[in-house]
């Protein structure tokens, strides 16, 4: 991994499980890590866990789904680093386990698109004023193999029943495909935009279901960024190496 000290790094939903490991294995590297969190409490505590290992990390108040809150995290980053390298959009819900979609909520599928999508959107806006001030702006998207268009219409898929998650599923492909505008529109800039995958996790998201740990997830979304560096933008990186189809 890169050891660049110079990069900052903010991080949605880092207060716990990947968030957190991944804001771990960013700040051993020697990046300082801003702890996206909703909840002041728990953002302060994971903060002080890191900082107490002697890692540079500070909680930002921000919660995806308050734009007053976004912009305020925007203000203190400008205020207090005067740019941003790294933006991770980790923060993501779900609320399709054992639902099928004909039973979904609408208000549920709404809510999983307001974090999912909507809060995406709604940080890489306020902060790209910031990351155009970085030599080398990197925005990953975490997503999922389930988001994958071509995942999801494969009838032998080994995704198996994960596969017909309504709201999770298709919020994670409409998400790449915020990915891919965004890395079109950004390219320009210098700014590069890719879609990310931890794998199948144990987090409090399924359950504890997954069979890697979240520290495993926090490594995959850590070496996936340092890769981000060195290719061209918009990927659409897979948890074991390699590149997802879209």
């Amino acid at each position: 991994m890169n050891n660049d000290s110079h990069r900052i790094v903010l991080i949605t939903g880092a207060n716990k499980g990947i968030g957190l490991a991944t804001a771990r294995e960013l700040a051993r590297a020697g990046q300082t890590v801003l702890i996206g969190a909703r909840d002041p409490g728990r953002g302060t505590e994971a903060a002080a866990g890191l900082t107490a290992q002697g890692l540079s990390a500070r909680f930002v108040h921000l919660d995806v789904t308050d734009p007053a809150t976004v912009t305020a995290a925007a203000a203190l980053v400008a205020a207090e680093y005067g740019r941003l390298d790294t933006l991770v959009n980790n923060a993501g819900i779900t609320r399709d386990l054992d639902r099928t979609p004909e039973t979904l909520p609408l208000d549920d599928l709404r809510a999983t698109y307001e974090t999912n999508v909507f809060g995406a959107v709604t940080v890489i806006n306020a902060l790209l004023p910031l990351l155009r001030k970085s030599p080398a702006g990197l925005i990953g998207n975490v997503s999922s193999g389930l988001g994958s268009s071509s995942v999801l219409a494969d009838p032998d898929t080994p995704a198996g029943r994960y596969a017909a998650l309504l709201g999770y599923n298709t919020s994670k492909a409409a998400l790449n495909a915020v990915t891919l505008v965004y890395a079109r529109t950004l390219r320009a800039d210098g700014i590069r935009v890719d879609s990310l995958e931890p794998g199948h996790c144990a987090t409090d998201l399924n359950d504890h279901s997954g069979p890697a740990d979240v520290e495993e997830g926090g490594r995959r979304i850590a070496r996936q960024l340092d890769e981000a560096l060195t290719v061209p933008t918009g990927q659409f990186f897979h948890a074991e190496g390699g590149r997802y189809p879209w």
